[in-house]
């Protein structure tokens, strides 16, 4: 068991643990499609009927989210309508076999309980508080009342008790932590052999014509081209719009002098400062002693000897002290105020007053001062024309795309008129899948118009569409071609099914070599024999998630048997090219157990126990199921996968 609580708690069943810990139920709980009536049934469960038309209201649910959740990349035929149902009805079975179970243990929720969980539902809420108005619309707006909402929201509680009164009470013993522990921490000293397909490739070796039929049969989905679409479409584009706008000097002088105050250069002064450090909350003691020391520091400058050298050896602050306490050109804005407002006092030369900041105290001289001044008008032009440019298309992006879009709308079975009126061109595209084409037609934004029923069924235009929040680009679509999803022919594919065939035989081949050499190893031979062609490699000591090692070889090395003092095992792995690699395990080294005084894994117990709670969960359900009473009607014909 703690071996598969270690495999399971790697990778993404960590995180979805906490998402399992309850079984999702639908909104309005398994009361919508329990209950005897003259429907058709499509199962019973202990004799409650799940209804064929409570699963087909499931199924559409279930479509829905699926689209919503997916977007321009969902596609109807990956779910098949036979696959899709059954899995939806299965949901259906165990949720209903969760009922009956609650029933019968006679579990039952209390008004309390339910008026809780009503209150604390964020949608009945308005400004953070339970909103009565707010709760009867949105129950309005599913075709609800109060009364029937509660009664499905209490059964979905009762429901919830037992899943989660199971893994809320799995725990685990300080001795299965320990074992966790010294799995999950352990290292394996490995080495590996690889078997490469491309030494045992003959591309030049005959193929049996039945034997390429038979795979073309056998692999028809893997030579099957998606659905594909080439479009028209037209772009309206602020920015083209304002590389076409001209706008004279006129209009740029006008904009100069009604926004001069843009172009404002604030003063700025070279200052020099020597700063005494003292922290904001020095009692008076030790700010009267930094008084009195920056106050003598003061009268030697003003007695004529050197800023620069007494802020070189008595400043505190390390960036300007080695520079004669220079901090270079700076602005009002750069400073702190009760700074700023001293260093733009000050006359040049001028040395000041002992200034406290937040920092301490501070001797200032300014060296130099720059008033302030207007940039020039051939200095912004450049800035100027760009901005009214921008503005101008902007105001012709709204004008336009207004127009782009009635017209669009007003002659749905073309764009050439609408482009002519407009002055945009029509593009036509290369084919593309719901996967998205080049430039703005891998937008999913565009995918989705271009796959709708509206554009590709009834050959309309689209909506005006804007890609991109806060840029002012828009696109209408139209469907010029469209192809199915098919399976390509035989003829055209045959090179291929010719490479795959012979790469099989070759992943073959080298299994095979490699399952020799195994056995030659495990008959006492040594690693040194493997063949020359063979590539060896030795990344010593690996953990589980070594990154450095593949999968499929770090996965074989733990399952391998721990190997006696002295003695080796061996096994084979196959890679995803279908490269066989020997994997060669000569020690194991278990991890640390860390001693329980010191805090060991209260988060790790936790989380193993509810991963071990939710394994006990699965195992309940299947034994419910297999207890239980289950009829299931025959499958419709358009069910079939």
């Amino acid at each position: 068991m703690l071996q598969t609580i270690r495999e399971r708690a790697q990778g993404w069943i960590a995180w979805v643990i906490v998402i399992l810990l309850i079984i999702p139920f639908a909104l309005w709980g398994i009361q919508s499609y329990l209950g005897v009536s003259g429907e058709p049934v499509a199962a019973k469960v202990n004799g409650f009927e799940l209804t064929e038309r409570a699963l087909d209201q499931q199924v559409r649910q279930t479509r829905i989210e699926l689209r919503e959740q997916l977007g321009a990349a969902y596609d109807p035929a990956i779910f098949e309508a036979g696959v899709l149902r059954e899995q939806v009805l299965n949901d259906m079975i165990r949720e209903a076999l969760l009922l009956d179970a609650a029933r019968r243990l006679g579990l039952r929720v209390s008004d309390e309980e339910l008026r809780l969980q009503i209150l604390s539902e964020p949608a009945f809420q308005s400004d953070g508080r339970f909103d009565r108005e707010t709760y009867e619309q949105m129950l309005r707006l599913q075709g609800l009342t109060p009364a029937s909402f509660e009664a499905g929201l209490r059964q979905q509680m009762v429901g919830t008790q037992l899943p989660r009164a199971l893994v809320e009470s799995a725990f685990l013993t300080s001795a299965d932590i320990a074992d966790y522990q010294r799995l999950s921490g352990q290292q394996r000293a490995i080495d590996y052999a690889r078997f490469a397909v491309a030494d045992f490739l003959e591309r030049d070796a005959s193929v049996e014509e039945a034997d390429i039929q038979a795979y073309y049969e056998t692999h028809g989905s893997a030579f099957r081209t998606p659905e594909q679409v080439k479009v028209d479409y037209l772009v309206l584009d602020a920015r083209a719009l304002a590389s076409d706008v001209t706008v004279d000097e006129a209009e740029l002088r006008a904009a100069y002098a009604r926004d001069q105050a843009r172009f404002v250069e604030p003063e700025r002064r070279e200052v020099r400062h020597l700063l005494l450090t003292l922290p904001p909350d020095a009692d008076e003691a030790t700010e009267a002693a930094t008084r009195a020391e920056i106050e003598a520091l003061r009268e030697r400058i003003a007695a004529g000897e050197s800023f620069e050298a007494l802020a070189r050896e008595h400043s505190k602050d390390p960036g300007s002290a080695e520079r004669g306490g220079s901090l270079g050109k700076l602005d009002r804005d750069t400073l702190d105020p009760t700074f700023a407002q001293v260093a733009f006092s000050l006359q040049p030369g001028e040395l000041s007053e002992p200034v406290r900041t937040p920092f301490g105290f501070h001797l200032i001289k300014v060296d130099l001062i720059e008033p302030e001044q207007i940039s020039a008008f051939e200095t912004v032009r450049d800035q100027l024309h760009e901005e009214l440019a921008q503005q101008q298309a902007e105001a012709m992006y709204y004008e336009l795309g207004e127009r782009l879009a009635s017209l669009a709308y007003e002659m749905p079975d073309s764009l050439e008129p609408v482009a002519e009126e407009l002055g945009l061109e029509v593009v036509r595209s290369d084919w593309f899948s719901r996967e998205g084409g080049e430039g703005p037609l891998g937008n999913p934004k565009v995918i989705a118009a271009a796959f709708s029923p509206e554009v590709l069924e009834n050959g309309n235009n689209s909506d005006l569409i804007e890609p991109e929040p806060n840029v002012l680009r828009a696109i209408v679509v139209r469907v010029a071609e469209h192809r199915s999803a098919a399976v390509r022919p035989l003829d055209e594919v045959r090179e291929e099914i010719l490479a795959a065939i012979r790469s099989e035989q070759a992943g073959a081949a080298a299994r095979t070599a490699a399952e020799t050499m195994l056995e030659r190893l495990r008959a006492g031979e040594t690693w040194e024999a493997l063949p020359e062609n063979v590539v060896t490699t030795t990344p010593g000591l690996v953990d589980r998630y070594a990154a450095e090692v593949p999968v499929a070889v770090r996965e074989r090395a733990f399952t391998l048997p721990a190997p006696t003092e002295g003695a080796v095992s061996y096994g084979i792995a196959e890679l995803d090219d279908g490269d066989t690699v020997l994997v060669r395990l000569t020690e194991v080294r278990d991890g640390e157990v860390k001693p329980e005084e010191e805090g060991r894994g209260a988060a790790e117990s936790l989380m193993l126990a509810q991963l071990l709670g939710r394994h006990l969960y699965e195992a309940m359900l299947d034994d419910m199921a297999l207890r239980a009473s289950i009829e299931r009607k025959a499958p419709r014909e358009d069910e079939t996968p």
